[in-house]
C-alpha cells in the first residue's frame, strides 16, 4: 500500500532548499512536518507555544540545509535531530527565565515622594562607614549606586572582572553592615 499523504520526493528536499529551489521549503515542511511537531509535542503541552518553536525548527533547517551531508544520517535525522536539540534548548530558556506576575495597578503602589523613610538613617554613621571601606570599593558603589551602573556595566568601565566585581560590592555591603552595626544602627538593609 503506497501513502498517498506524503509528496513523492525525487530529489533530497534538503539539497533544493540549500540550492534555494522555489516551493523546497514548503515541500520540507510538507514532508518533515509530522516528525517536527512530534518531537515538539514531546516536550512542549501548550499549542501557542509549539506553534512558535515548530517556526523556529523549520527556520534553523531552511539556514543549515546546505551543512546536511547524506553521508552521516538521512534527511529524517538530521531535521529530527535540529528538532530535538530546539526543544531542549527552548525548555532550558523557560527554566532560566523567572515566572513573571502582573503588577498591581500603579495608583495602588504608594508615592515615595509624599511619605517619609520609616528606616532611621544616620548619614554622619553611614558616610564615616564607607571612609573605612576600601578606595577601590567605595569607587565601585559610587559607580552602582550613585551613577546607576549594571555590573556588566562596571566591569566593561573599569576592567574588572564581571566576578570580581559582583565580590567587591558584596564583600563591601558586608563590611559596611558589620561596621554600621558596631556602630550602634542597626535597622540597615544593605546586605544580607
Amino acid at each position: 500500500m503506497v501513502n498517498t499523504s506524503a509528496p513523492v520526493i525525487s530529489k533530497p528536499v534538503l539539497a533544493r532548499v540549500a540550492a534555494g529551489e522555489s516551493g523546497a521549503m514548503n515541500v520540507c515542511i510538507n514532508h518533515y512536518g509530522p516528525i517536527v511537531w512530534t518531537l515538539v509535542r514531546r516536550y512542549i503541552n501548550n499549542s501557542a507555544t509549539s506553534e512558535d518553536l515548530v517556526q523556529e525548527i523549520f527556520t534553523e533547517i531552511w539556514k543549515k540545509a546546505a551543512t546536511y551531508d547524506p553521508t552521516i544520517a538521512s534527511e529524517s535525522t538530521f531535521i529530527g535531530m535540529i528538532a530535538r536539540r530546539r526543544a531542549i534548548d527552548f525548555i532550558r530558556r523557560q527554566g532560566r527565565n523567572p515566572g513573571f506576575e502582573p503588577l498591581e495597578v500603579a495608583s495602588s503602589f504608594p508615592d515615595p515622594a509624599l511619605e517619609t523613610s520609616s528606616i532611621p538613617c544616620d548619614t554622619e554613621a553611614l558616610k564615616s562607614s564607607l571612609e573605612t571601606l576600601p578606595e577601590e570599593t567605595r569607587k565601585l558603589f559610587h559607580l552602582f549606586f550613585d551613577d546607576g551602573f549594571t555590573h556588566p556595566e562596571i566591569a566593561d568601565k573599569t576592567g574588572l572582572p564581571l566576578g570580581t566585581v559582583k565580590t567587591r560590592l558584596r564583600r563591601g555591603l558586608l563590611a559596611l553592615r558589620d561596621h554600621l552595626k558596631r556602630a550602634g544602627i542597626t535597622n540597615t538593609y544593605t546586605a544580607s
